[in-house]
């Protein structure tokens, strides 16, 4: 069988794992339509600040919040970190693309650019991935509040994004990564990945949304967010 002849098992992989993200999407959609159910709070404190100032924009400003390193003084004073951890979440990125763009259009992955662009995705968050498993294991702090789902999510996802280079590198056709058995596994791995994910505590992406947002305007409807720094 040549490296451009698909194999049953592959075909089987990448049925699995888009069955899997249907698993996926209709868990989070009934968890999504249990959210919508509870009535909104009222805040029943008095509106401050700037009487002009709306507690929707002051919401939609805390949604975009973690694209905004220099709005917590958490990421402000350690960049180093905030990088680490917008690596690790692009690795993420970059694998389920790989994944999914490799069953709809194969020849896309394939062109340098896409190729380079998801491959240099996925390493940067294996590396990033193996320092958050060391700091895992060593911080006394994290071992404190760690739980076993946070050593089994991390490892898995670290052997994931390892898996999404090797599977780069056979689908570019690099001639040592020439068994498709890489890209089998890395769509096996993904479909694990999406099935555990919504039960696991990185679930909490899908909470994201609604927390910042009902922080954010009911922070804004006291006037205390966001805040103008003072030169």
């Amino acid at each position: 069988m040549t490296n451009a002849e698909p194999s049953h098992l592959l075909h089987t992989a990448e049925i699995v794992h888009w069955a899997a993200l249907g698993f996926m999407g209709l868990v989070y959609t009934t968890r999504i339509l249990w959210l919508l159910k509870f009535k909104k709070p009222k805040d029943r404190s008095p509106k401050g600040g700037d009487p002009a100032a709306s507690a929707k924009s002051a919401g939609i400003h805390s949604l975009g919040n973690v694209a905004m390193p220099w709005g917590m003084e958490s990421t402000r004073n350690n960049i180093g970190f905030y990088l680490t951890f917008a690596l690790f979440h692009l690795g993420v990125v970059g694998g389920i693309a790989l994944a999914f763009l490799s069953s709809l259009t194969p020849e896309l992955v394939t062109t340098p650019a896409v190729a380079y662009a998801l491959g240099g995705m996925c390493a940067a968050g294996f590396l990033v991935a193996l320092y958050r498993v060391a700091r895992r294991f060593t911080s006394p702090v994290l071992k404190l509040v760690s739980t076993p789902d946070d050593y089994f999510s991390l490892i898995m996802l670290t052997g994931w994004m390892g898996l999404g280079v090797l599977a780069q590198a056979h689908l570019v056709g690099a001639e040592q990564f020439a068994s498709q058995n890489y890209l089998v596994a890395f769509l096996f791995a993904t479909s694990f990945f999406l099935v555990y994910v919504p039960f696991s505590k990185i679930s909490h992406y899908l909470y994201y949304p609604f927390t910042r947002f009902w922080l954010g305007k009911a922070l804004g409807h006291r006037g205390s967010y966001p805040y103008a720094r003072s030169s």
